[in-house]
C-alpha cells in the first residue's frame, strides 16, 4: 500500500451518538458539521436511523445537499429501533459489515461526542490504519473538551510504549469543524515500518513473509 499524501476530501463517515447528551454544544457542533459538508460538497456516510447526534449532522448534510449515505444493519433496521435513515439506506447482515462498508465509502472519518458504539467504531478503524489495511485519516471533534481524557490516555499509552507514535499520530483532533476538516485533507499517514510488511491483497494468505513481529497491539 502506498503512502497517503494531501488529498481532496470527496466523503466522509461521522461517528456520533445516538443521543443528544446533555451538553447543547454537541448538538450545535453536529449541526454545524452537516452545513459544513454540504458547503464543502462532501458527501456524508453514518450509521444510519434519525436518533441524536446522528440526526442532526445527517439531517444538516442532507438539507445542505449533501449525498446522505445511511449503513445499518438489519437487526437495527427493522422494528424501526432507530428510526428512519435520512438519504440512501444500505442494508447490512452485521456489525462488522456496517463498519467494512463504512471504509469502502468514505475517505476519511470524524468522531463526534458519542459512546461505547462510537469509540468501538473510531478505535476499529484506527487499529485498521495501524496495521496498514488503509490510511485514510481520522479526526476526534473535540467539542467542549469531550475528548481530552481520551487524548490524555492516548498520549499516557504512548509515553508508556504501548502505542507507537506512528499510530499516536492516526488521531487528529480538533475543536471547531472547519478547522478538522482542513487538517484532514493535509494529513499524511505514515505507517509502522513493521505495518507495511503486512500483505492485505486477497489470494496472498499462502504467502510467508519473515517479518519482526513488533507491532504494538
Amino acid at each position: 500500500m502506498e503512502e497517503s499524501s494531501a488529498h481532496q476530501i470527496k466523503s466522509i463517515c461521522v461517528f456520533c451518538g445516538s443521543n443528544l447528551g446533555k451538553n447543547a454544544k454537541f448538538v450545535e457542533a453536529a449541526n454545524n458539521l452537516g452545513k459544513v459538508l454540504a458547503k464543502r460538497k462532501i458527501h456524508l456516510v453514518y450509521g444510519g436511523g434519525s436518533l441524536g447526534l446522528m440526526a442532526c449532522v445527517s439531517t444538516a448534510a442532507h438539507v445542505g445537499g449533501s449525498q446522505v449515505l445511511g449503513i445499518i444493519p438489519t437487526a437495527l433496521a427493522e422494528g424501526n429501533f432507530v428510526g428512519k435513515t435520512v438519504g440512501e439506506k444500505l442494508r447490512v447482515p452485521t456489525m462488522q459489515d456496517r463498519i467494512s462498508k463504512m471504509l469502502d465509502n468514505s475517505n476519511a472519518f470524524i468522531a463526534l461526542p458519542g459512546g461505547i458504539g462510537t469509540l468501538e467504531e473510531n478505535f476499529q478503524i484506527a487499529s485498521w490504519a495501524q496495521l496498514n489495511i488503509h490510511h485514510k485519516p481520522i479526526g476526534l471533534l473535540n467539542v467542549d473538551g469531550f475528548f481530552n481524557k481520551l487524548l490524555s490516555f492516548l498520549d499516557q499509552a504512548e509515553e508508556e510504549n504501548f502505542i507507537p507514535h506512528s499510530a499516536r499520530q492516526i488521531f487528529i483532533s480538533s475543536s471547531t469543524v472547519e478547522e478538522m476538516v482542513d487538517k484532514l485533507e493535509d494529513f499524511v499517514y505514515k505507517p509502522d515500518p513493521v505495518a507495511t510488511q503486512l500483505d492485505w491483497s486477497k489470494g496472498n494468505s499462502s504467502k510467508k513473509r519473515k517479518m519482526d513481529l513488533s507491532i504494538h497491539l
